[in-house]
């Protein structure tokens, strides 16, 4: 005699979530539960969960059943890690052993982990889940309560939050039926709590932060290069308080991100602009992503916010040449021996560094015979080597690159912030965001900032008029850009052109994202 079940749960490859079925078989032998399907030792340990559990909600458990008990994770060459996968287990063997009435299974997915008391635990990927969910056409999919809310973001599919195993036995038999979680709102924040800095608060620097408004425009990449205490720092973490609050498509995105990476930290979604900040010591895998069982990395987790690399250097070389492809796709790929996971990875990088080991080479004050500042005592091979350190290719993928000088003191005594300025700045990247977002949805384009733009559509969209093109002819002919950073040049203009409100890229705008090309290596 044999009995079997089949439920569906899912799994996570990457931040892409995969239907999984959960077949249960009974046959007649001596007792064993094998958990087959490529699991790791956390799924391996299901077993004793499943079986407290099942005991404490007062079923007859497995190791009460003197028979053979297989439970099969499918697809088998997927490799099944984590343990949300207890509560479609724990459902089949029901089901298998009819201690609870038969129901339509197909259209239902469980995900879940299992505490020793029956009581369901939150787990991460929960989003990604859902999204799985409604777009595979299930009707309904059983979450812990904790994570019900995250769920219900997504439309189409009915979100039923589970408090324990008992609590849903009850539901499935319909004695005593669990309320649906209702749709969970977003209104996306722009709130003061999640950046460091605001804007205003700067004193001085209004080149950089001319600097900081185009980037926050269009996406561009920042480099500052300045002395220590100079402020760098301070400019990066006020990115993110000019940046417009994310819509609802880059919300998801997100927050799918950091589900998968476990990062949610209690909140059901985010809804502001990350900024990341991992320390020069940090591996590549830890910046990129990776592992055995591939995550999210910093520059995933800054996915539509801001990457921040100060003391640039001191980064480990590998970690740095590794931000090449992202920086260009916007995108990872991950590949392992049995697998490739590709999280996306669409960041403005922000990177800062003293312009030698002491960090007062090229100091202004110094240099104008000021007699204020340090000198610098590094040695000419010292500076050279120090600054090589950064590659070509790598700043040759950064926009805007500026000197950051020290603050003056009498601007540093004044104690008044400029609200009036920052909120200017606000209102007119906004403005300039808007206007990229509707010319690129016109067009058909799935877009949203000129960083993101193809050679192509620069082709297409950036018109000049004969005075601009003779411009780059010479810039072309004179300098050293490459053809990347020519298409950059363009990209820049466009956004500046867009702060302005302008519909023509003219020489004026060209000139200055000229002029953020040139790093200054005094």
């Amino acid at each position: 005699m044999s009995n079997l079940s089949k439920v569906f749960s899912a799994a996570l490859d990457g931040i892409e979530a995969k239907l999984i079925e959960v077949e249960t078989d009974l046959n007649v032998g001596l007792h064993s539960f094998t958990i087959v399907g490529l699991a790791d030792k956390s799924l391996s340990e299901a077993k004793e969960r499943v079986n407290s559990a099942l005991k404490n909600s007062g079923v007859k458990p497995p190791n009460k059943e003197n028979r053979k008990i297989v439970t099969n994770l499918a697809p088998a060459d997927l490799k099944k890690t984590g343990s949300h996968y207890d509560l479609a287990i724990a459902v089949g063997y029901l089901l298998a052993t009819k201690q609870i009435k038969e129901f339509d299974a197909s259209d239902k997915i469980f995900v879940g982990e299992l505490a020793l008391n029956g009581t369901l635990r939150s787990v991460s990927g929960i989003l990604n889940f859902a999204k799985l969910a409604g777009a595979g056409k299930f009707g309904s999919i059983f979450v812990p309560k904790e994570n019900a809310a995250e769920a219900a973001i997504v439309d189409g599919v009915k979100v039923i939050p589970v408090g324990s195993l008992l609590e849903l036995i009850n539901h499935l038999e319909s004695r005593s039926l669990i309320n649906e979680q209702p749709k969970t709102e977003i209104q996306p924040s722009w709130s003061s709590a999640h950046h460091l800095v605001d804007i205003a608060d700067i004193k001085g620097q209004e080149n950089a932060k001319r600097a900081l408004m185009i980037a926050a425009a269009g996406g561009h990449n920042l480099f500052m290069q300045g002395s220590p205490g100079a402020g760098k720092t301070m400019l990066a973490q006020a990115l993110v308080s000019i940046l417009p609050p994310p819509d609802l498509r880059e919300i998801i995105e997100i927050t799918q991100l950091y589900s998968a990476a476990g990062q949610l930290n209690g909140q059901s979604f985010i809804n502001w602009r990350p900024f990341r900040s991992p320390h020069h010591g940090a591996s590549p895998v830890a910046v990129v992503g990776g592992g055995s069982n591939p995550k999210p990395g910093e520059i995933s987790l800054a996915h539509r916010g801001v990457l921040f690399l100060d003391e640039l250097p001191e980064f480990r070389r590998d970690v740095l040449e590794a931000l090449r492809q992202p920086l260009e796709s916007g995108q990872i790929t991950v590949s392992r021996a049995k697998d490739t996971a590709v999280f996306p990875a669409k960041f403005i990088l922000v990177s800062a560094m003293n312009p030698c080991p002491c960090g007062f080479y090229g100091d202004e004050d110094v240099s104008a015979g000021l007699g204020q500042g340090k000198e610098c005592r590094c040695s000419a091979y010292e500076v050279f080597r120090y600054q090589k350190k950064v590659s070509g290719p790598l700043l040759d993928r950064i926009d805007l690159q500026i000197n950051v000088p020290r603050v003056k003191a009498e601007e540093l005594q004044n104690k008044e912030r400029n609200l009036e300025s920052a909120e200017a700045m606000r209102k007119k990247v906004k403005q300039a965001r808007d206007i990229q977002k509707k010319r690129f949805a016109e067009l058909g384009e799935d877009i949203l900032i000129n960083s993101e733009m193809s050679s192509k559509l620069c082709d297409d969209l950036i018109q000049l008029d004969k005075e601009a093109n003779q411009f780059l002819k010479d810039i072309l002919e004179k300098s050293l850009i490459s053809a990347r950073g020519y298409y950059r040049i363009l990209k820049t203009a466009r956004t500046i052109a867009d702060l302005e409100e302008s519909e023509n890229v003219a020489m004026g705008h060209l000139a200055e994202a000229f002029q953020y090309r040139l790093r200054e290596n005094n």
